[in-house]
């Protein structure tokens, strides 16, 4: 089966990894545009634009694909699913209308009322008056969120009233959601989607905090672990049966139906499980290790996805180890972007078995008129620029291999977080 692969960061990394892991030859998957690091392992395009429809197309049937999985919202946004279905091309990836699940916050919070999905309270706002009334509504700490897409920083969580607003201003042109506060653990669920059918993945835990102890702003995703050995046992059930089939089956009903990754944002609070959000898409960083421990061939589950017939398709399996994966950033991110620079160590991180890295910004240093005596050279060229992905029999263990594999990556001026798992690790020895 040849593939396509759609997108340039860490999480397509994964995808790919995953893929070849268990049992796609690398020889038949095409990445566009890709990145450095995934040029290491299988072809990619990096000239190929991932939202522009026609030229999309164009390649794909030209190279007579036969699935096209869609790494990143914007493509979905832009229709590029659409596109290549109209053409005969199956793809794993929501239409540009079910997109809008992740694309309008307001529209997913529709979807959620009409499916009877639990969530928190939320008011749409058009101007900053109504942004301030509907924060002094619901109270500190305030939840101020874009309605369109943000790359991830379209979130704030704060108790400061000043720093809500201005994060309003930012993005009021898009509109605002103003909502309630909703405390308790966070957990990201996949779900594999054919439309009517849905299959769970393994549950993970995101860290949305640029610094330790969840401090400082929101960003991307600094770090994720996976499986969560303190859901109870009927959480999985318990998901499917009152979020993701819900929400399916109404998008079904709006004339939407949903082919894709089913990204349900969830917290875990006193009155039961609440979305936080949705997203279209795999999440990065919890894609590096979900995808980490499947053991299931990844491409049979897509395609069956991608054309209608999921039910036919094998429950997903997963290895018993510990997954984690660190998030290694920039200088400044995520207020700030650093200047390109020259990443050393990566071989050597990479030589421990228990250790895979996942490119998301990098690049060669002739491909970016980066001076450097080698031009194959590996150069940072945005925020999050990998992610090291670790895997061993206890998250205990997989920490270790992780940050001694952290240690051995140079990058002037960059940042990790150093407690990634760490709680979860502590609580295997209690």
């Amino acid at each position: 089966m040849k593939i396509l692969v759609l997108g340039q960061g860490a999480r397509e990394h994964a995808i790919v990894k995953s893929l070849v892991r268990t049992g796609t030859p690398a020889a038949s998957i095409v990445v566009a545009p890709g990145n450095a690091g995934i040029a290491q392992d299988v072809h990619c395009e990096p000239q190929l634009n991932p939202v522009d429809p026609i030229a999309i197309v164009r390649f794909a049937t030209e190279h007579a694909f036969d699935l096209a999985i869609i790494g990143p919202e914007a493509p979905l946004v832009a229709g590029v699913s659409d596109a290549l279905r109209e053409a005969g091309i199956p793809v794993f990836g929501p239409s540009q209308q079910a997109a809008q699940l992740e694309g309008s916050k307001s529209f997913a919070k529709e979807v959620m009322a009409a499916a009877g999905v639990p969530t928190g309270m939320a008011r749409e706002c058009t101007t900053i008056e109504q942004v301030a009334d509907a924060i002094d509504e619901f109270g500190a700490p305030y939840v101020v969120k874009a309605d369109g897409l943000a790359a991830g920083k379209g979130v704030i969580v704060t108790s400061d009233r000043e720093a809500a607003l201005a994060h309003a201003e930012k993005f009021i042109s898009m509109g605002v959601l103003v909502e309630e506060f909703l405390a308790g653990p966070e957990v990201s669920l996949f779900f594999l989607s054919d439309g009517r059918t849905v299959l769970p993945l393994s549950p993970a835990q995101d860290f949305k905090r640029a610094f330790d102890n969840d401090e400082g702003p929101n960003t991307g995703g600094m770090g994720a672990y996976s499986p969560l050995p303190w859901l109870p046992d009927n959480f999985v059930d318990e998901v499917e049966d009152t979020i993701a089939l819900p929400t399916i089956n109404e998008l079904a009903r709006l004339g939407a139906p949903f082919v894709g990754l089913l990204y349900c944002g969830l917290i875990v609070t006193e009155r039961g499980i609440r979305v936080i959000e949705f997203n279209a898409r795999f999440g990065d960083p919890e894609t590096q290790v979900v995808l980490r421990r499947l053991l299931t061939p990844l491409e049979n589950l897509l395609h069956k996805a991608a054309i209608g017939n999921l039910i036919e398709a094998p429950t997903p399996q997963f290895s018993k180890d510990a997954a984690i994966t660190v998030v290694l950033a920039s200088e400044g991110y995520p207020d700030t972007s650093a200047p390109n620079r020259r990443i050393h160590g990566l071989k050597k991180a990479a030589e421990d078995a228990h250790i895979e890295i996942c490119h998301a910004a990098t690049a060669t240093a002739a491909s970016v008129n980066f001076e450097d005596e080698n031009p194959h050279a590996l150069v940072a060229t945005g925020g999050r620029v990998l992610s090291v992905v670790s895997m061993a029999k206890d998250f205990h263990a997989a920490r270790e291999h992780a940050y001694d594999a952290m240690k051995k990556i140079e990058l002037k001026g960059s940042h990790y977080r150093k407690d990634i798992a760490l709680k979860v690790a502590k609580a295997e020895n209690d």
